[in-house]
């Protein structure tokens, strides 16, 4: 089916730690001229292993209203709505995930932990199968730095570039977009490929500053690296082979250790190019 064309951006809430998603998801509802909608999942088992049936309701309650508060703070005219859902968290926004126009969610603490990632995850299964782009927070905020891309020259990583054009234009900075190659690969052909599929997708009016680098290198460390000066790193979920149910390696690697919030670039269909800041075509799902 094809998504619904009012659809928000959907927040992700489990506890107090996934507050500083509200923010930065309420920064994107309004740049995108979209609502936001807050989920929190309950969980009756739980509930009634409590003390008391009532108290994870309430505090669930309370989650949502003070959610909602940082919202209206972070933007006063935004539309806000919030719900509880007697759900697993992670299969309800999957589901609603398909709807959504954007999905945004804490990390569960994963960057800079310096351990090993479990796949069960939610922010890595999320970013393997939403269905729209997915927003990773993280607990620190970011720098404010430019706007960064990776692009492989596949299909899919160009719709991140246009995610990413449009992500600079909405935030009236630069944007950086790198290239990592191989060894063998000659960086000045690829140079010019990166800058001609930019000037598609920017223009001519040069309205979002830009920069291209093409490098040698191990794509996920360029880019982790790259990331730590950057208010924003935007990557496709997998760039050779674009399918659902499926995260690449260079995605994974900047989800899991890049300090900057990742934008996991999925659920989107190649579209007519359209001015920064329009909204991009969603897939049509039998």
């Amino acid at each position: 089916m094809a998504a619904a064309t009012d659809g928000a951006v959907l927040v992700g809430l489990g506890s107090d730690l996934d507050l500083p998603v509200v923010e930065q998801a309420a920064q994107e509802a309004a740049g995108h001229g979209r609502a936001l909608h807050l989920l929190h999942t309950f969980d009756w088992h739980a509930a009634f292993a409590a003390d008391s049936v009532a108290a994870p309701r309430d505090r669930a309650e309370e989650l949502l209203t003070r959610a909602a508060q940082l919202a209206h703070q972070a933007e006063s005219g935004l539309t806000v709505s919030s719900e509880i859902v007697e759900s697993a968290m992670l299969a309800t926004l999957i589901r609603r995930s398909e709807t959504a126009f954007l999905l945004a969610v804490g990390d569960s603490g994963m960057a800079g932990s310096g351990q090993c990632v479990p796949a069960e995850t939610p922010a890595v299964q999320l970013a393997a199968r939403a269905g729209c782009p997915l927003l990773v927070v993280r607990r620190e905020p970011p720098p404010q730095g430019p706007v960064l891309v990776g692009v492989d020259g596949s299909p899919s990583s160009h719709l991140a570039l246009q995610w990413a054009v449009e992500c600079a234009a909405r935030r009236d900075t630069r944007l950086l977009v790198l290239r990592v190659v191989e060894q063998d690969e000659d960086t000045d052909a690829v140079a010019e490929q990166l800058s001609e599929a930019l000037a598609r997708h920017v223009g001519r009016d040069g309205s979002v500053p830009t920069e291209c680098r093409v490098v040698r290198g191990d794509p996920g460390q360029v880019l982790i690296d790259t990331s730590r000066a950057s208010q924003v790193a935007l990557v496709a979920a997998r760039g050779d082979e674009p399918g659902r149910g499926m995260l690449g390696a260079v995605a994974q690697s900047l989800l899991y250790h890049s300090p900057a919030p990742v934008v996991v670039v999925r659920g989107l269909t190649e579209a007519p190019l359209t001015a920064p800041g329009a909204r991009p075509a969603r897939d049509q799902r039998p």
